[in-house]
């Protein structure tokens, strides 16, 4: 399997608390990567220092076998590969649904209004959204929201698509809308990192899972084994909390 993202030692602090402690781990073309932990563990640290909106203080992270840890890379270009959704939408309020999904296309990859919308259009379409393109946000739901966020996220047809705890800051009765789209992202054979406290979409979705716990990575394997038979006590301590 070809490796798309490659992180090696990653450290990260902020003032005297280390948030990662030596995070190493590859992410495979059409793998989905599940990483999981308790709060404060790292995993949203994480997903912010592999974007560069956070700058690590070592370590090496290398996107396509190219090093985008190398301080003098553009962040920007560097950013337009990934695909990010963050737990709360960061949709920008003034812009319709359709502008919020094509923006990055036009601005960033010079696309032309009229294949953008058509692009657009399209990915409204396959998340179930088409009549919606030119409503605001503020008339949408969370779940609609949440998922205008990844239409927007999969527009550029990003080489990695970095999932940051997408359904915290939703309703319960929201939250199974939009993983579902995720497992439909999967099947369709994107690359995702995922951080999430969804302990069963995980089991069932992801090839692989990370367990972080105070910034290091306890245990790693696929879900079978992870959450069929969790190897370190840390972890299995962890995951009784979800099966009790």
């Amino acid at each position: 399997m070809t490796t798309v993202l490659e992180a090696t030692d990653l450290w990260k602090s902020f003032d005297d608390h280390a948030v990662l402690r030596g995070i190493s781990f590859e992410l495979a073309r059409n793998e989905v990567v599940a990483v999981i932990g308790p709060s404060g563990s790292g995993k949203s640290t994480l997903l912010r220092c592999l974007n560069l909106l956070e700058p690590i203080d070592d370590g090496v992270i290398r996107l396509g076998g190219d090093d985008i840890s190398d301080p003098r890379v553009d962040a920007n270009r560097v950013r337009a590969r990934f695909g990010i959704v963050f737990q709360h939408y960061n949709l920008f309020p003034h812009l319709s649904v359709l502008d919020n999904v094509t923006l990055a296309s036009r601005v960033v990859g010079r696309m032309s209004r009229r294949d953008a919308d058509a692009r657009g259009v399209d990915l409204l379409a396959r998340v179930g959204l088409a009549d919606k393109a030119h409503d605001h946000p503020d008339r949408l739901s969370g779940g609609q929201q949440q998922r205008v966020a990844i239409a927007r996220a999969i527009a550029t047809d990003p080489e990695v698509i970095l999932l940051d705890e997408i359904t915290s800051a939703l309703d319960p009765e929201l939250v199974g809308e939009v993983l579902e789209l995720v497992r439909t992202l999967a099947v369709d054979g994107a690359t995702i990192l995922m951080a999430t406290h969804e302990m069963a979409f995980a089991r069932d979705v992801a090839t692989r899972v990370l367990f972080l716990d105070g910034g290091i990575v306890v245990e790693e394997g696929p879900p079978s084994q992870v959450f069929g038979a969790p190897r370190e006590a840390r972890t299995r301590e962890f995951l009784a909390r979800f099966t009790a």
